[in-house]
């Protein structure tokens, strides 16, 4: 019986091992290819060392990204950071507001209102983006940091991932803390939000992790070269006739680095998060 279950755990791990090896070896291709040179890139095809490894290193790619005054790279990414903390900030707080209000408050409709406000998660993005972008052009936003900013702070999905966790805590405490004097503001910044932090991280890194690889909002709403976010800039490496693959790697290679780094950094709050507000998928 012990023998059957060691095989049986030896197969699940080589089976998830090559799972593993096949999600990550997109990723390093994309790092290795970034350092070969544009004939290099699609060179070797068949299995060889030089799939694996360039042949002739370079760092040519990221100098040409970083040294293009035409198209300053590094302005995108500072760009990007400060849209993504900003809309990850303020989504925070609006976010679990409208989840406590909806979890744990008591007023009329609320049932009919959450099905309400819910539904909207059916409705594409391109739907209500038109509708969206002409009334940024009536709060003449076009080509300003508030137009990518302000639309992106409320998040369904998030206040809805809020709902199921909020809806775990006793209601017995909430009401204790009212006898002894406390208002919702107090409960909710006291009590609440030190029980939600790996629901609030979760939500965090998910809303951080939307605005970084946003794309089509900003290309649409955003027409100065300088106020671009990295996705956009990424796309400007291609064209019909011609596209720089080694830029697009470069690009896509350093714009990979923060997102990796900071859910490595918290991965256990990910991961805790999604169990315990009951969001699985």
């Amino acid at each position: 019986m012990r023998k059957n279950r060691i095989g049986i755990l030896a197969v699940q791990y080589v089976v998830m091992t090559l799972i593993a090896l096949l999600v990550i070896f997109p990723v390093y291709w994309m790092i290795m290819s970034s350092f070969r040179t544009h004939e290099e890139i699609f060179k070797y095809s068949t299995l060889s060392w030089q799939l694996f490894f360039p042949v002739k290193w370079t760092l040519v790619n990221y100098k040409e990204i970083f040294m293009d005054d035409s198209k300053p790279f590094g302005r995108y990414m500072l760009n990007t950071l400060l849209v993504a903390v900003i809309v990850t900030f303020l989504g925070l707080i609006v976010n679990s507001l409208a989840a406590f209000a909806f979890a744990k408050l008591r007023f009329p409709f609320k049932k009919t209102l959450i099905v309400i406000f819910l539904s909207s998660l059916v409705i594409p993005y391109e739907v209500i983006m038109i509708p969206q972008y002409l009334l940024i052009g009536d709060l003449h936003w076009m080509n300003d940091y508030k137009a990518l900013i302000v639309p992106q702070i409320v998040w369904v999905f998030g206040i809805f991932m809020l709902i199921q966790f909020f809806a775990d805590i006793p209601r017995d405490i909430l009401d204790a803390a009212k006898i002894d004097g406390a208002g919702w503001l107090r409960i909710y910044s006291k009590i609440v939000l030190q029980t939600a932090v790996p629901a609030l991280i979760t939500l965090g890194l998910m809303t951080f992790l939307n605005q970084w690889d946003s794309f089509l909002w900003p290309l649409v709403v955003i027409n100065e070269e300088k106020k671009q976010v990295i996705q956009v800039a990424i796309s400007s490496f291609q064209s019909l006739r011609n596209i720089s693959w080694g830029k697009v790697l470069a690009a896509t290679t350093i714009s990979s680095v923060p997102i990796l780094g900071v859910f490595l950094l918290l991965q256990k709050y990910y991961v805790q998060g999604i169990t315990m507000s009951g969001v699985k998928g």
